[in-house]
């Protein structure tokens, strides 16, 4: 029997992956309609949805990591 695995965050790269390409897309676009406000808070979002991705995949690792020492520890 196939054993079960524990749900991870769903939308946590993904998430952070499409937060980056509309910060992206937005910077070009309010770069074409000279939109300042627009382009601060679409570089912000551009700035901060890589560093997300990276934190989701590492917190996922060290999930996985933790939930493999658990089990060597309960085949003891």
């Amino acid at each position: 029997m196939q054993e079960k695995k524990k749900l991870r965050c769903p939308l946590g790269v993904p998430g952070g992956v499409i937060a980056t390409l509309l910060g992206l897309v937005g910077i070009v676009a309010n770069i074409i309609h000279f939109e300042w406000l627009g382009l601060i808070t679409s570089t912000a979002l551009f700035l901060l949805g890589a560093p997300f991705v990276r934190f989701v995949l590492m917190v996922h690792d060290a999930n996985d990591r933790l939930d493999e020492l658990e089990r060597k520890i309960n085949e003891k």
